[in-house]
């Protein structure tokens, strides 16, 4: 009789890109995430935001990963959070879904899982750090284990770009289109290597 095998856990990764910049940086979060075995990275988005008020998003987006449920949050061991700048603060598509979660909130769907927070700008002090603090408040409120990058990781005093203590971040420029540097992509695979280890911790299993 064959043993059975034990199911990977699975991290959300949960971003909304407008340019494609915060989605490359959530697929090397989810690329930290598989580097460490056990662990498998579910890549979700969330609608745009419309001023429109009868406007509705396609059930299926367009490009990239599938819409976010509420279910992928009762699945998940752990969550890496990702959003674009907006004026120092993260994207209004993503916090029109937190604002959504309100039941999960108490019954502590979220509580005690690990999180991590990424972002992008278009300029380089274009509030990469207070919009990474301002996703960490709604996940602090519903009970999760947020972490950042430690400086053991020499990336963090070296680069003249992105990535932050308080999570993985891109200088993406004003058109979105710069490249991510070497240091950028070091932390964002760091993050999610981080995050999956925690999860497996916190789930005896490591």
């Amino acid at each position: 009789m064959k043993p059975t095998q034990t199911p990977n856990l699975i991290i959300l990764v949960l971003y909304y890109s407008r340019h494609g910049a915060t989605r490359k940086l959530a697929e090397l979060v989810a690329q930290g995430i598989e580097s460490v075995p056990g662990l498998e990275a579910r890549l979700r988005t969330v609608p745009a935001v419309s001023t429109v008020a009868e406007a509705t998003a396609p059930d299926i987006p367009t490009e990239g990963a599938p819409y976010v449920e509420l279910d992928d949050l009762r699945e998940c061991a752990g969550l890496a959070l990702g959003s674009p700048t907006r004026f120092g603060n993260m994207a209004a598509a993503v916090k029109y879904f937190l604002d959504g979660t309100a039941a999960d909130w108490v019954n502590g769907t979220l509580s005690g899982k690990p999180a991590v927070v990424f972002t992008s700008t278009g300029s380089l002090h274009g509030g990469q750090e207070s919009t990474l603090l301002s996703m960490m408040l709604p996940l602090l409120h519903h009970g999760m284990l947020v972490m950042g990058l430690p400086y053991t990781h020499p990336e963090l005093m070296n680069t003249a770009s992105g990535g932050s203590p308080y999570g993985a971040s891109h200088w993406a420029g004003a058109d979105g289109r710069r490249p991510l540097s070497d240091e950028e992509r070091v932390l964002a695979i760091a993050l999610g290597k981080r995050l999956a280890t925690a999860a497996l911790k916190l789930h005896g299993m490591h």
